[in-house]
């Protein structure tokens, strides 16, 4: 197998990787700007700069050569490499800036005048904290400047779109945003403008920049040159606790990262998953986040002349179980969502199947034909419509089909229908009746909460643990990011850290009270109308339920928690048809 020397330490490789790639495989550490993985590589920024040779083969032994010391014999190139660009072959010697004083002062050089014109914006700017320039400038680059001439100006605070601002002196021409847009999403609607070093990417003469993928050029600019029009100066991201997640928005479920401060969440991030979403997501999910701190419910409420009210939550329990007790099972409709994780849908088929034996049980599917592309999103906006078909949300024999429910209400066969995490009078999917109960578990005021006789606050995604299975099949799960009242003690663990060791909890000098709700995961609320309808059952938690849907579904047979990890794992092999 062939061999390579990187600072006299030997690997085998196979193929032809480049050698900075390889490197990072193998935790090797060097600095780069413009190179990114999923994008081509123009060997701009010069920072991955290594001395690169070749033993030299005696002709005759097909050997190595020695010198005098008994040492191989390697000729370098004259010049140094870029490490992005440069293909490893049998025998090369690498020397990196830890046994090379010349790429290590190729490195510095390099550094300063990359930061000539650089602007000292580090202590207002957005990037600061995630900023590779600041990070390798403080490993690599020199301990201070030597320039005192005026700098080169450039345009400011220029907004680029509708999500993006530029700051072009900042902007280091690594090329990224560019070739992202040429590469990746293809709008092509990015070039760099001017010559020398006054140059900077730009849209076209009367174009504004809108991709539907913009913000990603946000996350892979090196430099603060491209920032969040949402985002910009409202939290830095050391104040900031980090959880990984998934994005709700469409049947993708794109891996991301939900950013919390004060209990309060402030962005989402798309976060590498390659059987996924790579690094990638698309703005609308990320700016989905808002949706999170909006309109949300909090505390039970019980309707009493005709208006909702607050109550406790054994008194919202016990109302809502009085009133599945009063209706016959076969005049009683459950309404599940795609938005819920498989554990919430396999506990409400229990319910409703097990529990008050009725068969009628369905979902509404969310379509939006304008909402799909041929990249990352999807018109089918139901982010677990795969998992509701996995656990079997859908009636039964002599059940009504979601269809009939419409014309069932209006004729009085079906009386009450208990609503979870969707709804269906807002969308349209059921008509206002006056004469049916509604029993509702919402995260939201939506309409269907608002016509409720018993609300039942729901948590959001990102406030519980649970698993999502998307369009591909790829199950992936959820992780709380932030906390609510009466938290789960299990869920406590699994929240995201951040600010060195600490993370969300009611002790935490950060915490924010303003956007503490009083609301429960799905699985906590069915449990306890379980049992108030006389099925005892106990959970120490959601890895609980999930451990007893391994033993009655087939596909998640043998899985836990842990199997699945940050990146899931595939069900099955196709996807779904549409």
């Amino acid at each position: 197998m062939p061999r390579v020397y990187i600072d006299e330490a030997v690997f085998e490789f196979e193929g032809r990787p480049r050698i900075l790639e390889f490197c990072l495989q193998h935790g090797i550490e060097l600095p780069y700007f413009c190179y990114h993985p999923a994008l081509s590589i123009p060997a701009n920024c010069r920072q991955c700069l290594v001395e690169v040779g070749q033993l030299v083969i005696d002709p005759k032994t097909g050997q190595p050569e020695f010198d005098e010391q008994g040492k191989p014999v390697v000729r370098f190139f004259p010049k140094l490499m870029p490490s992005c660009a440069t293909e490893l072959t049998d025998g090369m010697v690498v020397r990196t800036h830890r046994t090379s004083p010349l790429v290590r002062r190729a490195q510095q050089d390099n550094l300063e005048f990359i930061l000539l014109n650089h602007p000292l914006d580090c202590p207002i700017c957005d990037q600061a904290g995630e900023c590779p320039l600041q990070e390798l400038t403080y490993k690599f680059g020199p301990d201070s400047s030597r320039f005192e001439f005026p700098k080169v100006h450039k345009p400011k605070r220029i907004p680029l779109g509708p999500r993006v601002i530029l700051d072009a002196e900042r902007c280091i021409n690594c090329t990224r945003c560019v070739r992202f847009t040429e590469e990746i999403s293809r709008s092509r609607q990015l070039t760099i403008v001017q010559r020398g070093e006054k140059n900077y990417p730009a849209t076209a003469p009367g174009t504004v920049f809108d991709d539907p993928y913009s913000m990603n050029t946000i996350d892979i600019c090196p430099v603060g040159a491209l920032t969040s029009a949402d985002f910009r100066f409202r939290a830095r991201v050391w104040e900031m606790a980090s959880t990984p997640s998934i994005c709700t928005g469409c049947a993708r479920g794109c891996a991301i990262t939900i950013w919390t401060r004060h209990n309060r969440v402030e962005r989402f991030t798309p976060r590498y998953n390659p059987l996924v979403n790579d690094y990638w997501m698309c703005d609308e999910g990320r700016l989905s986040y808002r949706q999170l701190e909006e309109n949300r419910t909090s505390g039970p409420h019980l309707r009493q002349d005709g208006e909702l009210s607050p109550a406790s939550w054994e008194q919202a329990i016990e109302q809502g179980a009085a009133l599945l007790r009063s209706v016959p099972p076969h005049e009683i409709a459950v309404l599940g969502s795609a938005f819920l994780p498989l554990e919430d849908l396999y506990l409400l088929r229990r319910l409703a199947f097990e529990v008050l034996g009725t068969a009628n049980l369905d979902y509404i599917r969310h379509e939006d034909p304008g909402f799909g592309d041929d990249f990352l999103r999807l018109s089918d906006r139901s982010p677990n419509r795969m998992g509701c078909e996995l656990v079997g949300i859908g009636p039964t024999t002599g059940g009504l089909p979601l269809p009939q429910w419409p014309q069932a209400l209006k004729e009085g066969r079906i009386r009450l229908v208990l609503v979870f995490g969707d709804d269906p009078l807002g969308t349209g999917v059921l008509p206002e009746s006056e004469e049916v109960i509604w029993i509702v578990a919402s995260s939201h005021w939506t309409p269907t909460a608002r016509r409720a006789h018993v609300l039942l606050p729901l948590a959001t995604h990102a406030e519980i643990t649970g698993c999502f299975l998307n369009r591909e099949g790829i199950l992936q799960r959820t992780r709380p990011a932030k906390a609510i009242k009466g938290q789960q003690r299990t869920l406590v663990p699994e929240m995201g850290k951040g600010r060195l060791d600490h993370h969300g909890t009611p002790f935490d000098r950060w915490w924010g009270h303003e956007y503490y709700y009083d609301c429960r995961p799905g699985w906590h609320i069915i449990s306890a109308l379980m049992g108030a309808l006389g099925l005892s059952v106990s959970y120490e938690g959601p890895h609980a339920v999930f451990l007893e849907l391994t033993h009655r579904i087939a596909a998640l047979h043998g899985l836990n928690y842990e199997k699945i990890g940050l990146h899931g794992l595939r069900l099955t092999p196709q996807p779904v048809a549409d």
